[in-house]
């Protein structure tokens, strides 16, 4: 009887296993996939960001003692 009960629990057991199968790869393959595309999309981006002009430029140099980074050249009136 026990035998019998044994094999019964290993037989039931075995059939509630939970495996991901081809569901779950293809859930992961795409948002790989989706993962590729969005970092490509967010370098095509970076590359359009233009550096802003340092002090060799001949920029407006901000003076960083003024609050709000009002350039150093300006006057401002209060």
């Amino acid at each position: 009887m026990t035998l019998a009960a044994l094999a019964a629990a290993a037989a039931s057991s075995s059939a509630n296993d939970v495996e991901p199968g081809v569901l779950g790869f293809l859930v992961v393959a795409a948002m790989g996939v989706a993962l590729v595309f969005l970092l490509r999309s967010m370098n095509k981006q970076f590359r359009k960001i233009t550096p802003a002009p340092g002090p060799d430029a001949g920029g407006d140099e901000l003076d960083d003692d003024q609050p709000g980074g009002v350039p150093s050249g300006s006057a401002r009136s209060e």
